[in-house]
């Protein structure tokens, strides 16, 4: 056997992954915000989808395409608790994401191809992880977890995550610990569909400030209430500055961010049971959780 026979099959390896990551970089865009550089893909005419955690709160937006021109865009909305941020710009001829990948599972092969400045970039890795939806920290719903080992460059977070057969089952993004996850299709498309249509995802709001606190029996956890808005749900339902809530619906509270994880789109216009410690005693109150007023 020859040493081209050998080598064969590694060859035609390279070749096919040359060939995907070229495929899919017409779609995928360098996103330049104030002092953050990441990638992006275009989603549908004129609108790209890009991570939220890596575009700057200030400053203007502007667009790398493939094809050397710059152009501005204007944020449609964002949404920090799926990671998800749409852009608007006037180019609405560029070539669409291929969209859509199969169902993987752990051990599947995956390509990531985000942008710099020179030119598309890739990064080869399997899926680590695969599971069923899931909460993030901020308390979006993520329709599957998916995550990748995989070594991801920065400016690469934003970048279309590829399946063997080429086709985008998500966007990749950094984790805690720079873990590398994947933002599913499915996801993108409910959330960037109402970013296009309303700017921004509904949150529940309680118009309390909190902040976690020991309770001294047990040591269990609670939130205390540091402030309250006047015109808020919580004043409506008689919740005090001072106040600590230890239950909701009837479970107690084990950390703050169950709190900010239960304030999720579906929560506008529930009420809960809050279960309250005030100057010693333990009250109930019900609250209508309210929608976050836009920022």
């Amino acid at each position: 056997m020859t040493d081209q026979h050998l080598f064969a099959p590694l060859q035609d390896l390279s070749g096919a992954l040359v060939s995907l990551v070229a495929a899919a970089a017409g779609a995928v865009v360098s996103v330049h915000s104030h002092r953050s550089r990441s990638s992006g893909f275009v989603w549908r005419p004129g609108l790209i989808v890009t991570a939220d955690e890596a575009l700057a709160d200030e400053g203007d937006v502007a667009i790398a395409l493939p094809d050397g021109a710059t152009v501005a865009a204007k944020i449609a909305g964002r949404d920090p608790t799926t990671d998800i941020a749409l852009l608007r710009i006037e180019r609405t001829e560029l070539p669409l994401a291929s969209l859509g990948g199969a169902e993987l599972a752990a051990g599947a092969v995956a390509v990531v191809v985000g942008i710099e400045d020179d030119g598309p970039t890739a990064a080869l890795g399997i899926v680590s992880r695969a599971g069923g939806p899931w909460q993030s920290m901020r308390g979006g719903q993520i329709d599957a977890r998916l995550d990748l080992d995989i070594q991801l460059r920065r400016r690469s977070e934003g970048g279309l995550a590829l399946d063997a057969s080429g086709r985008a089952f998500g966007m990749a993004v950094f984790g805690p610990r720079r873990r590398v996850l994947v933002i599913p299709i499915a996801t993108i498309e409910r959330v960037a569909s109402r970013l296009e249509s309303d700017g921004r995802i509904a949150r529940g709001y309680l118009g309390l400030g909190l902040q976690p606190v020991a309770v001294e029996s047990g040591g269990e956890a609670g939130a205390m209430v540091m402030s309250v808005d006047p015109k808020g749900p919580g004043a409506l339902a008689g919740v005090h500055q001072g106040d600590v809530i230890v239950a909701w619906h009837g479970e107690p509270i084990r950390h703050l961010h169950s709190v900010l994880r239960a304030l999720g789109p579906d929560s506008v216009g529930r009420t809960v049971t809050l279960g309250l410690r005030r100057a010693g005693e333990m009250r109930q109150v019900s609250l209508t959780i309210a929608e976050r007023p836009a920022a």
